[in-house]
């Protein structure tokens, strides 16, 4: 088949799986095979697949109708403009997180600030390596429990050329974590443990337990960060959480219990509480 036809007949199937983005992912699957940019994609629609081409494509096909994530077939996913590696042991980067770096910039507008930054449970790396590519003279340290989601962060680290002021170590949310802190970024777990089988099969089957479990009410390792943040956090710092949908109020009441100030709830695109912003 010619390159519009395959794209044509293969949205025609995602969609009939149940997935939304069937002719973006379609065009993703088919750029990946070929090799291509979306323009150069465009530019050739009557372009004949191989009979070895059309056999790959079509095993892409199968992994995306079977609800395997798109960011893992392709083994990479944009955030904050820059690329990282995805893999099954790692959340996919999501544009609501993207919120935490606008929020920082905003606090921090200099970004010829030397900061100390600190990014709790840091899967893929996106949160300290995106707000060390906008404050050049800083530096910071990634925690996560996974072995294997911080050997992503190292190789994206290493992608980025930001090796040499990104430290990646095995931790929990503070056993390893020593001094202060000006910036701490956190995206932790915050799915209620039932919530998660109903969740689209693209996270319940694929994404890391790991990195979504916030316990029984969602709420459990917020409590843990809270406690310990007035430790490690600069006097002049700041730390950013990101919160599941109608959780900012409960994050925002811990805080305050804990003796800190709330500077700012950001909202996401979509109008969601999606960040807290705390200080001393």
């Amino acid at each position: 088949m010619m390159v519009r036809e395959e794209l044509q007949r293969a949205s025609h199937l995602l969609k009939n799986a149940g997935i939304d983005t069937a002719a973006l992912d379609a065009r993703l699957l088919l750029q990946y095979l070929l090799g291509v940019s979306r323009e150069a994609l465009a530019l050739q629609p009557d372009r004949l697949l191989t009979s070895a081409q059309a056999a790959q494509f079509e095993a892409l096909m199968a992994r995306r109708i079977a609800r395997e994530p798109i960011s893992q077939i392709l083994g990479k996913r944009e955030f904050w403009g820059l690329e990282f590696a995805v893999t099954q042991d790692t959340l996919t980067p999501r544009p609501d997180t993207e919120t935490l770096i606008t929020a920082l910039l905003a606090h921090q507008p200099n970004r010829s600030t030397p900061l100390n930054i600190l990014d709790l449970g840091t899967g893929t790396g996106c949160l300290l390596l995106s707000a060390l590519s906008e404050y050049p003279l800083s530096s910071g340290l990634g925690v996560d429990l996974s072995e294997a989601a911080l050997a992503v962060a190292r190789r994206n680290a290493e992608a980025l050329g930001l090796k040499n002021r990104a430290i990646f170590k095995k931790s929990d949310w503070n056993s390893q974590i020593n001094g202060v802190w000006d910036v701490v970024l956190g995206n932790p777990p915050y799915i209620p443990t039932e919530e998660i089988p109903q969740l689209l099969p693209e996270v319940a089957d694929y994404e890391p337990v790991l990195a979504l479990d916030g316990g029984d009410d969602g709420l459990h390792c917020y409590r843990t960060i809270t406690r310990f943040l007035p430790r490690i956090l600069a006097g002049e710092g700041v730390a950013l959480l990101e919160v599941g949908a109608g959780q900012a109020g409960d994050v925002v009441e811990m805080a305050i219990t804990q003796g800190l100030k709330i500077a700012q709830v950001a909202k996401d695109l979509a109008g969601i509480e999606r960040c807290v912003v705390i200080k001393k």
